[in-house]
């Protein structure tokens, strides 16, 4: 019994930390809690975001427009290339 919930327990975090919000960083849309809202996006519609984060790496969001046309920073990759 106590196997089936410590296994319970672990899937339970690990499926946690999956949903953990992607902060913002310098050049990130929203970074410094920018209010950002657009007027003729689909609700639920995502865009993509690029820039350089100032070593040479293309940094690529991914952001959700919410019903309240403002937006989420839902994903971010990082070229290795430098």
């Amino acid at each position: 019994m106590k196997t089936i919930i410590s296994a319970a327990l672990i899937s339970l975090a690990a499926g946690s930390a999956a949903f953990a919000a992607v902060q913002p960083i310098p050049g990130s849309i929203t970074y410094d809690n920018a209010n950002v809202q657009l007027e003729k996006a689909p609700v639920g519609s995502t865009f993509f975001h690029t820039f350089s984060n100032g070593d040479g790496r293309d940094v690529n969001e991914v952001y959700k427009v919410n019903v309240d046309k403002t937006v989420t920073l839902v994903s971010r990759t990082i070229s290795n290339a430098s």
